[in-house]
């Protein structure tokens, strides 16, 4: 598996051109000068029985390909292709912009998405950590290929990029062929993301009403950021709450209740901020019992210590899932 990281997300961005990262993860796709299109992109790794994608994050967008390990340096010139040579097609740019208003479209008429955004953006409001990493449509559609070009050229430098290898193979050898696959990276000063403003005072609530049989919902706390000592604490407490089906909510809430068919707790711990929330879908008129039912958990486990059987099956539960 061959990873390449740029250290830049929506959180590095201006209101204006808010998606431009992950436009910009969506344009690397279309076409170098040595794979002129997507198709050709495509069938590189296709051919050879290749597993491929990005993703784009608040802090950070990155691509991949997982080949069998005699393709390595297949995967390396794949990778560094589309991450150095992008052609940045005007024509793409024009075709890209209607795909992403869709995919902008399905976050918005798929409430387990669409109550994501909204919680984001109640934590945060209006700054780079509050706003839809896909952008808005009229951010989307005020993008240019010259904001992506410059955009390009001060993220995708060499003081803020990570290349990971994993597999069977050798550092000394790993070294030689970074260095010879990205010998044409440029280094640059970087775009800084401005400092997260935390301006909430007391408890808040976020609704938006849509005509349909279930209520989505999250409901959740700050916590530690990525660099606090505690960080690897809330990520036990966060799997103890709902990130399992053994787990206290979905005991809770699915199994003794039937209040929920999923209902899931997950840590989001970034370098300056950090959340725990829980995510459920109820039906309309079991909203207040299921939010009763979440916030008494969340009493209890902040009041009660936690038995040692069942913090040594999240430990376990942890380390079986990293290996």
């Amino acid at each position: 598996t061959v990873l390449v990281l740029a250290g830049t997300g929506s959180k590095y961005e201006k209101k204006e051109i808010n998606g431009i990262s992950h436009f910009l993860e969506h344009m690397l796709f279309k076409g170098t000068k040595k794979r002129p299109n997507t198709i050709a992109i495509a069938e590189t790794l296709d051919k050879v029985g290749g597993i491929y994608n990005a993703f784009t994050g608040e802090e950070y967008t990155g691509y991949f390909a997982k080949l069998d390990v005699g393709h390595l340096d297949l995967a390396l010139d794949w990778v560094s292709d589309i991450f150095l040579n992008s052609k940045l097609d005007s024509l793409e740019i024009k075709r890209e912009k209607g795909v992403i208003l869709e995919e902008i479209n399905m976050l918005f008429d798929h409430p387990m998405s669409y109550v994501q955004i909204l919680w984001r953006e109640l934590l945060y409001g209006d700054q780079p950590a509050g706003w839809n990493i896909a952008g808005t449509k009229e951010t989307v559609l005020n993008i240019s290929r010259q904001k992506l070009a410059d955009y390009l050229r001060t993220q995708y430098v060499a003081p803020n990029t990570i290349v990971c290898i994993a597999g069977k193979i050798k550092d000394s050898q790993i070294i030689e062929k970074v260095k010879k696959y990205f010998s044409k990276i440029k280094s640059a000063g970087i775009l800084k993301k401005p400092k997260v403003i935390e301006r909430q005072t007391g408890p808040e609530c976020l609704l938006k009403e849509r005509k349909t049989d279930q209520t989505h919902l999250c409901l959740g706390v700050r916590v530690y950021n990525l660099f606090h000592p505690l960080r690897y604490a809330q990520e036990i407490l966060g799997i103890i709450l709902g990130g399992m089906m053994s787990s206290r909510l979905f005991i809770e809430v699915r199994e003794r209740l039937g209040l929920a068919y999923y209902i899931t707790t997950e840590v989001s711990a970034d370098p300056d901020t950090g959340f725990l929330v829980t995510q459920a879908g109820v039906d309309n008129k079991n909203v207040e019992k299921a939010i009763i039912t979440i916030l008494k958990e969340y009493k209890k486990i902040s009041q009660k210590k936690i038995p040692a059987a069942e913090l040594k099956k999240v430990k376990d539960y942890i380390k079986k899932g990293r290996i």
